[in-house]
């Protein structure tokens, strides 16, 4: 009886410690997510308000941006260089999060994103990697993308092929 009872209460206990940590996981993992999409709205907010300084706050040192076009692969300090001039207009771009997924490295240190946004080039993906360094979140690398939809993708691939094969081929030399 001694028995049984003791091996109900062990039970019990794993049982509730269990559950308390997967609680105390995701609610890590939820302030995480907000900290992680606060990062990107934040991102958004400066480029559309122009504050060039705080906008590449956000980013790593080491830090990549890919833009649209094939050509545009660019680490911070070029990117930087290629964005002074929009940002001293006054308004760099201004992107809307529509939808965003956020996803976790096993250890916590990393954080993948997806989002669609509303662009001025109307539907686009942001897509990415952040790393906590310190007790910030950093972007590391940040992909834009202008989404094609399938109904017109044959047209679109028209329009871009004489520009697109010159490249590829440039590529293959």
């Amino acid at each position: 009886m001694k028995k049984n009872i003791a091996f109900t209460v062990i039970t019990f206990l794993l049982v509730f410690s269990n559950s308390l940590f997967s609680q105390k996981k995701g609610f890590y993992e939820n302030v995480q997510k907000k900290n992680v999409s606060k990062v990107l709205d934040d991102l958004n907010l400066y480029a559309s308000t122009a504050d060039f300084k705080n906008y590449f706050k956000l980013y790593a040192e080491e830090s990549t941006f890919i833009g649209t076009d094939a050509n545009e692969v660019w680490n911070k300090k070029e990117f930087m260089a290629y964005s002074k001039p929009h940002f001293d207009k006054g308004k760099a771009w201004n992107f809307t999060s529509l939808k965003r997924n956020i996803t976790f490295s096993a250890d916590g240190k990393y954080a993948w994103f997806d989002e669609l946004l509303d662009t001025q080039m109307k539907l686009c993906r942001g897509s990415g990697v952040l790393e906590k360094i310190g007790t910030q979140w950093k972007i590391r690398q940040y992909v834009l993308s202008m989404t094609v939809p399938n109904d017109v993708s044959k047209e679109i691939i028209k329009i871009k092929t004489p520009i697109e094969d010159a490249f590829i081929s440039d590529l293959k030399k």
